[in-house]
């Protein structure tokens, strides 16, 4: 049975709002806007209505790697935006990405976290308008600028989420990931090299000879 859809006009987060209401079991919620979206860490996601794709999902625990969870929902995305035309990858550990004049901009994000038998995830996608944040290494950008064909409805490209969520044990590989061997990567204690990418999510990177496997609690 699908997932039932929860639609809100605004509220201050969806991810908060399914950590608020456990008794609703499994299903996604839907926003307009966001009036405290979540980002990764202490960052937030600007929200605004009508701008983008405002989704949490409360799913079963995936059986899969911690660390692939959310590589393997956001390569769901890139999978279902395929048909707007965009070339869109994922950025280690949480991003999608895409190349724009030659240069990586950031179209959207993901978090998650477990709740007991739950795994929240939290999506946020510019789809028609990004927020201005001077100062980002990889700028952000929305769908409508990268797309050749239609942006889709927020409610569609929800549903198509939500039904691709339930099942996370396929492997999906989008276009491209990032950084890819040799692209520099900067993490809280340093920076260094990209080797390789492991099957377990984490990120295994070099700093002047040593090797290291970063998780996504390392990144700066």
């Amino acid at each position: 049975m699908p997932l039932p859809l929860i639609r809100l006009g605004a509220v201050d987060s969806t991810q908060a709002f399914l950590e608020r209401h456990p008794e609703l079991g499994f299903c996604g919620v839907l926003a307009g806007e966001q009036l405290a979206g979540r980002g990764r860490g202490d960052n937030t996601w600007v929200s605004r209505p009508g701008a983008g794709l405002w989704l949490s999902a409360s799913i079963p625990v995936p059986a899969v790697l911690p660390g692939l969870v959310l590589q393997r929902a956001m390569a769901v995305v890139a999978e279902v935006l395929e048909p707007c035309g965009a070339r869109l990858g994922l950025k280690w550990p949480n991003d999608l990405v895409a190349w724009k004049e030659g240069r990586l901009v950031k179209v959207g994000g993901i978090i998650g976290q477990s709740k007991g038998d739950r795994t929240l995830l939290g999506l946020g996608v510019n789809l028609t308008r990004a927020p201005e944040i001077p100062g980002r290494a990889i700028p952000p950008a929305c769908l409508a600028e990268l797309a050749t064909g239609p942006v889709p409805d927020p409610a569609v490209l929800a549903r198509e989420l939500l039904d691709a969520w339930e099942d996370l044990a396929i492997t999906r590989v989008p276009p491209f990931f990032w950084p890819g061997p040799g692209d520099p990567v900067t993490w809280e204690e340093g920076q260094g090299r990209c080797v390789d990418w492991l099957e377990d999510g984490r990120l295994r990177v070099e700093l002047e000879g040593a090797i290291r496997d970063l998780t996504a609690g390392d990144l700066a």
